[in-house]
């Protein structure tokens, strides 16, 4: 892509503005970034390519930490980082009724990292319109976690069979956490 530029008083492609005549056509791509942070990969200084990552955090209402040790204990998950306020730097500025609250919280589930942390109850809100979605391989085991999970939370969609899968259901958990429970059917071929 080529463009007629006028003398800008800064230099284009290298070329010295004090040498361009107005109307000079210059390469406008050779001005944009060769790796555009955009495009989802961008460089780290040693010049190696890095992959974004999406990941999803999560707010409670102070029971950040028995939600996470419950996801670790029901679902097959491993706690990676638990950090209270009371551990930050200078905890004597954290009121005494907050510093056992979860600052940073992260943990795997199968192959997904999940983040968390407390927030003050008065801005807490059950999660509305994002749901976190849990593929199982089997009937049973759909079963199992719509148990757990449900258990003193809201049920949305009861578990059932659907066209789509084996087993599908919708909740919210005692944690304030919204579940997609699905044990998927096969995907029809293509074309």
């Amino acid at each position: 892509m080529y463009s007629s530029c006028p003398k800008t008083g800064s230099g284009i492609n290298g070329a010295d503005p004090e040498t361009l005549d107005p109307g000079t056509s210059v390469n406008i791509e050779a001005l944009l970034p060769r790796n555009p942070p955009y495009r989802g990969t961008r460089r780290n200084p040693e010049g190696k390519k890095k992959t974004m990552k999406l990941y999803t955090y999560l707010n409670y209402g102070g029971n950040c930490r028995e939600a996470f040790r419950f996801y670790e204990q029901h679902l097959g998950g491993k706690i990676t980082t638990m950090v209270t306020h009371g551990e930050m730097p200078n905890p004597s500025e954290v009121p005494p009724d907050w510093k056992d609250a979860i600052l940073h919280a992260r943990i795997t589930l199968g192959e997904t990292e999940l983040m968390g942390a407390d927030i003050p109850p008065g801005r807490f809100q059950p999660m509305r319109s994002a749901y976190l979605s849990l593929l199982v391989d089997s009937n049973e085991e759909a079963e199992r976690i719509y148990g757990l999970l449900s258990d003193g939370g809201d049920i949305f969609m009861p578990m059932e069979e659907t066209f789509f899968a084996f087993r599908f259901a919708m909740l919210r958990d005692k944690f304030g956490t919204s579940w997609m429970i699905l044990h998927e059917r096969p995907a029809p071929p293509a074309g």
